[in-house]
């Protein structure tokens, strides 16, 4: 038995994105945002995504500037580090969830192991790239420790999923935009994930080598 179907990868790729920009309300995205709003669309299938997609005004700016200069990307689970585009991504690319230091700082403070590996991740902070796709206890601890006086990412992806505190988290993170002034990407409600976090990245590495559809 065999079947029709498309197997040139640009060429489903190319098709994708034309189907993407006839499905998909674009009209209050700029170029570049519209190039990381359809990558998400892209990632999980579904073009209603877009009204829930949160980018704060400079943060495609900010996120094209950190690809060029190859900054540091934080990301807080092995998922999302796998999810990126590794022929774009030149920068060093750290995840310390699997740390062996991480079990006993969160033993040890009564947390979880996704904000205890934050305590890893001060060093590298300044004018890195967060991407936070799981763990909304990721994304509330880093926002509390901005507000301490730790350094400022050039930008954050903050796209974490589920039931419990998800919602909450990216909430508390498009808040901050203003309140912190930061660069972020986000989505409102529950939906998520690492696929979704890693896609706006990629969509960001693309741009920075002028790959658009």
């Amino acid at each position: 038995m065999t079947y029709e179907y498309e197997k040139d990868p640009h060429a489903i790729e190319v098709e994708s994105f034309r189907q993407i920009r006839a499905l998909t309300n674009l009209g209050a995205l700029d170029a570049d945002e519209a190039q990381v709003a359809m990558r998400l669309v892209h990632t999980c299938g579904d073009p209603s995504l877009t009204e829930e997609i949160v980018l704060s005004s400079q943060s495609v700016s900010a996120g094209l500037k950190a690809a060029t200069h190859q900054s540091t990307v934080l990301c807080d689970v092995e998922m999302v580090k796998q999810g990126l585009t590794k022929r774009f991504q030149d920068g060093p690319v750290h995840c310390f969830l699997n740390d062996e230091r991480v079990p006993a700082l969160a033993k040890a403070k009564g947390e979880t192991r996704s904000m205890a590996a934050l305590e890893l991740w001060k060093p590298h902070l300044k004018d890195s790239v967060v991407i936070i796709g799981n763990a909304p206890t990721a994304l509330f601890r880093l926002l509390e420790m901005i507000a301490n006086g730790a350094d400022k990412p050039a930008l954050i992806i903050g796209m974490p999923v589920g039931f419990v505190g998800a919602a909450e988290s990216k909430e508390a993170l498009i808040e901050a935009a203003d309140s912190m002034n930061l660069n972020v990407m986000s989505l409102r409600g529950r939906r998520g994930g690492s696929a979704l976090a890693a896609s706006a990245w990629n969509a960001c590495l693309r741009l920075s080598r002028g790959v658009r559809f």
